[in-house]
């Protein structure tokens, strides 16, 4: 059964520490929203039974999902 990805864990960091980041961050706030559209478009796509995407489709999904995780990090990583 698909679940959606535990963003804070991933990114080993509290859920707090991500909500203060966000608050002084609008685009790693923007980014965080992109992640979790993305995330539920997988856990969407993954629970499908009739209309159930092409692997290529669902691949593509999680892709889109893992490159705004990546700039997430790299938002993280970057000085304020």
């Amino acid at each position: 059964m698909p679940v959606t990805h535990d963003l804070y864990q991933d990114l080993k960091l509290s859920k707090e520490e991500i909500q203060q980041k966000r608050t002084k961050d609008p685009l790693l706030d923007s980014l965080i929203n992109k992640y979790s559209q993305a995330d539920a478009e997988v856990v969407k796509a993954e629970t499908a039974q009739s209309d159930a995407l092409s692997d290529d489709e669902l691949k593509k999904l999680k892709e889109k999902r893992v490159l705004v995780k990546n700039k997430i990090v790299e938002r993280l990583q970057t000085p304020s």
